[in-house]
C-alpha cells in the first residue's frame, strides 16, 4: 500500500512520463506535491523504487522508469493519520504505519522505518582542513535516525580532513547539518567561502569579519572579511562507522 503522497508522485510521474517521456525535475515534483523541500521528493522516490513502483536509470540524470503503473497500486489509505489496528493474537501488519518529521510524511514502510529513520541526500565531502570545491550532488541519500535531527531541511556530509579532531570530528564521519544561513557565533557551520569553496569549521564573529577556527593546533584560524563567507548550514549530529 502507498501512503496518499506516494501515490500522487506515481501518477505525476507516469503522466510526465507517458506525455513528454522526460522525467520531471525534483522542483517540478516538489511544486506539483505541494512541498516545501526536495528532501521530501528524495523520500517518495526512494519508498517508490524500494516497492518496485519506479526504478532510476544509471548513468542518467532525471532518469526514471515505470515498472508499476498507478492503477496497479492499492488505493491510499484516507486517514493516513489514524492510528493501527489494534494487534491480533499478538501480531499486526506495520505497512500503513506513518512517521512525520519536519512538517512532511515520511515514507510508508515497516514501523522501524517509518518512526526510526529518515533519508538525507549526501552531498559528498566536506574539508576538515583547506577548503574544497562547493558541493552540490544530491543523487546519493543516507538512511538517518531521525533522533538524531530536529525541525528544517536537513543534508549530510563526509568529512575529509583532520582539522576538527578537538572536537570530536574525524576523518570519514559522517556531518549532519540544518540548512541555514545564519548562525551564532560559536557554533560549527558549513562556510561558503568566495561562493566556490566549502569548510567545516566553527565560526567566530569578529567586528565585520569572520574567524573559521579549526579545531586542531595544527591548522591556522582563516579571518575573513563576513561579504566572503556565506553560512550554508549548522552541524546537528554525527555519525560513525568502526
Amino acid at each position: 500500500m502507498l501512503t496518499r503522497k506516494q501515490h500522487e508522485l506515481l501518477v505525476f510521474l507516469d503522466e510526465r512520463l507517458s506525455t513528454t517521456g522526460v522525467a520531471p525535475s525534483f522542483d517540478e515534483m516538489k511544486d506539483a506535491l505541494g512541498l516545501r523541500s526536495k528532501s521530501g521528493i528524495h523520500r517518495l522516490i526512494s519508498a517508490l523504487e524500494e516497492r518496485g513502483f519506479i526504478r532510476r536509470l544509471p548513468h542518467r540524470a532525471r532518469a526514471l522508469e515505470i515498472l508499476r503503473r498507478p492503477g496497479e497500486a492499492a488505493e491510499p489509505a484516507v486517514a493516513e493519520s489514524r492510528p493501527p489496528e489494534p494487534a491480533v493474537h499478538g501480531h499486526f501488519d506495520p505497512k500503513v504505519i506513518r512517521g512525520d518529521f519536519s512538517g512532511h510524511s515520511l515514507p510508508s514502510a515497516t514501523v522501524r522505518e517509518a518512526i526510526d529513520a529518515v533519508h538525507l541526500p549526501l552531498l559528498g565531502k566536506i574539508a576538515a582542513g583547506t577548503p574544497i570545491a562547493a558541493l552540490s550532488d544530491a543523487s546519493n541519500l543516507i538512511e538517518v535516525p531521525a533522533g538524531l535531527l530536529g525541525r528544517g531541511d536537513h543534508y549530510a556530509l563526509q568529512v575529509d580532513g583532520d582539522s576538527m579532531i578537538d572536537a570530536g570530528i574525524l576523518d570519514g564521519d559522517t556531518v549532519l547539518i540544518r540548512s541555514c544561513d545564519m548562525a551564532d557565533s560559536g557554533a560549527i557551520v558549513v562556510a561558503l567561502v568566495d561562493d566556490h569553496e566549502a569548510t567545516l569549521k566553527r565560526l567566530r564573529r569578529k567586528g565585520q569579519s569572520i574567524a573559521l577556527e579549526p579545531a586542531n593546533p595544527a591548522y591556522r584560524t582563516q579571518v575573513l572579511p563576513a561579504d566572503r563567507v556565506k553560512v550554508q548550514g549548522r552541524l546537528v549530529g554525527l555519525m560513525r562507522q568502526y
